[in-house]
């Protein structure tokens, strides 16, 4: 089946300008853009489009899947568990001598059906980043920051922190929360209440997915995706309509890929 899924079943908004890439595509352009001058998606207006059953992507899965998924969830998240439990507690040493602060912390996010949820991570920032980001970037980074949640070269990041992103060593933890249920290993990635509204008239169906540890818009181009552009609301909605066997293997294949080449 990962065959007849594509990198390219969707589109891509250049600025104002939004360009076919496939005869077979999934998505017509994310949005009407509301400010073609500035390239970006407001936040709240974002169009779902209508899905198409004939586009070349795995059909969605049904109960038997899920039970699947859920059984692969427990049994690789307990392996992974006991497997890295000695290189985790090394990492959390490094965090504590490298800069001071707990090794964990733990962050609120959506889960399915809107129900709020606690993830946990190694810290790969200082330990006041989120509290006073205005410390330590510029005015550009910080707008950056207030729309993204993320920022390009962001100065937070602690020495060990570049080295567990780069490896996703600090994500490990979640799989925590994959056992407790909260979670899955493959799904839309766990934002904040804020965020879900990004998805405009998704919302509902994109929440109505267990959040997962990595994701389609993860797995393949998550730092050119991004809300303003509407392109990662697309890669989230392509996910949750074509969740299946099939795309959850290719999420896997591609995600252990880009781990390797340090993404």
């Amino acid at each position: 089946m990962e065959e007849k899924v594509s990198d390219k079943t969707e589109y891509v908004m250049d600025l104002s300008k939004v360009t076919r890439l496939s005869s077979a595509t999934e998505f017509p352009p994310p949005v009407e853009n509301p400010a073609p001058a500035k390239g970006f998606v407001a936040t709240g207006t974002y169009k779902a489009p209508v899905p198409d059953s004939s586009c070349a992507a795995p059909k969605k899965g049904g109960p038997g899947y899920l039970a699947v998924k859920r059984a692969f969830d427990i049994v690789f998240s307990a392996g992974v568990c006991a497997v890295l439990l000695i290189p985790v507690a090394t990492a959390c040493v490094a965090i504590e001598i490298d800069t001071p602060g707990k090794p964990f912390f733990r962050q609120e996010r959506i889960g399915k059906n809107g129900k709020p949820i606690y993830i946990f991570k190694l810290r790969t920032m200082v330990s006041d980043a989120h509290e006073h980001p205005e410390k330590y970037m510029t005015s550009e980074q910080l707008a950056q920051w207030k729309r993204e949640q993320k920022v390009d070269d962001d100065p937070r990041i602690t020495r060990v922190g570049r080295f567990l992103r780069r490896t996703s060593l600090d994500e490990l933890p979640q799989f925590i929360n994959v056992l407790m249920g909260d979670l899955s290993v493959i799904g839309p990635r766990p934002v904040t209440l804020e965020e879900t509204y990004e998805y405009g008239d998704a919302r509902d169906e994109v929440l109505s997915c267990k959040p997962g540890i990595t994701g389609w818009w993860a797995a393949t181009d998550r730092n050119d995706s991004t809300w303003a552009s509407g392109q990662r609301q697309a890669r989230e909605l392509f996910y949750v309509r074509h969740q299946s066997v099939g795309l959850d293997a290719r999420v896997f294949i591609k995600t252990f890929k880009a781990m390797r080449k340090g993404k």
